[in-house]
């Protein structure tokens, strides 16, 4: 992803964004999954926009939409009483376009979008740890991470919340919270005085 693509994300005041960053195997999809019924209860409207590392098709062929956009169409839009489906090939692109991504959710609105994957881009982000996988920390390396929620007490630099993983309603209300610091949570971290030497 070139720098230029993500000094063009302005993180809007008026539309909260929150970054889910995990390795591979954290269960991100499976946590959102059960997160989002909860927040919908608080009366919030959440988008998500869910990175795929892999060529993905949710159209298949022989279809209409399939042959229509396999024909040229784009973007291909598909329209029902109760779903609409935006399908767009992007050839040429090294990676998915996070900026294009947002201005197309922020159409409808949502109160939250919750961003999973794109963990290179500059948004704040609450990192998902589990100590099972083996792997290394993100948040101390990643500025933009403002909390970790893991299965295990750990060792957190200084300003990043701990949360507990396996309490999805502690976890589901401290991301029901976050339109309200957005504006006050919109940058990274600030240095700490023994990175800066």
């Amino acid at each position: 992803m070139s720098e230029t693509l993500h000094e063009r994300l302005i993180l809007d005041e008026h539309l909260p964004l929150l970054g889910i960053a995990a390795w591979s195997g954290t269960g991100k999809t499976t946590l959102l999954e059960q997160l989002l019924p909860r927040l919908r209860e608080r009366g919030l409207r959440v988008a998500v926009i869910k990175h795929a590392h892999h060529g993905f098709d949710i159209d298949q062929p022989g279809k209409d939409s399939y042959r229509l956009r396999e024909a040229g169409a784009a973007p291909m839009v598909v329209a029902s009483r109760t779903r609409v489906a935006l399908m767009m090939d992007t050839p040429g692109f090294d990676e998915a376009n996070l900026v294009e991504l947002i201005a197309m959710v922020r159409q409808q609105s949502p109160d939250l979008v919750l961003v999973e994957g794109f963990k290179a881009w500059p948004l704040p982000k609450l990192e998902l740890h589990r100590a099972s996988l083996g792997k290394p920390l993100r948040a101390g390396e990643d500025r933009w991470i403002k909390a970790v929620a893991s299965d295990q007490p750990l060792a957190l630099p200084d300003g990043v919340e701990s949360l507990d993983l396996n309490n999805h309603d502690s976890l589901g209300a401290w991301i029901a919270a976050w339109p309200a610091r957005w504006v006050g949570q919109r940058g990274p971290r600030p240095v700490a005085p023994e990175e800066a030497r």
